[in-house]
């Protein structure tokens, strides 16, 4: 299974998937220990948020897991057959092997996501 943690530092789990541009890429099965294979850093018209259409770097993960993400973002990525899901696990390598193995603490979706914005993730 290929997932993708949003990641803007490369070191811990985003939040706002649908505006990061940097994700870490991991191989996955459950059972076994998730191998990071690359990274994938975006321009900023390429973020979810901007982008306007057609093929994506992101179409080819199975799931994306993130802090936060809105519900016009899981809707787009849905669209592209990419499962969302939100976590409060901070550590990308521990966010991925807990999804794998069903134990991935799923993120507070009315807690917001602390930035200050008006809206719920």
């Amino acid at each position: 299974m290929k997932i993708a943690v949003a990641s803007q530092d490369f070191e811990t789990v985003s939040q706002h998937a649908g505006k990061t541009s940097r994700f870490l890429l991991f191989d996955a099965v459950p059972g076994g220990v998730p191998i990071l294979t690359g990274k994938l850093d975006l321009p900023e018209e390429m973020t979810m948020h901007a982008f306007a259409g057609g093929a994506h770097p992101l179409d080819n993960v199975d799931v994306l897991i993130s802090a936060s993400a809105g519900p016009g973002f899981i809707a787009k990525m849905q669209e592209r057959g990419v499962k969302v899901v939100t976590t409060t696990q901070s550590d990308p390598m521990h966010a991925v092997a807990d999804f794998v193995s069903g134990t991935l603490v799923p993120a507070d979706p009315e807690a917001g996501c602390g930035c200050g914005c008006d809206h719920h993730h």
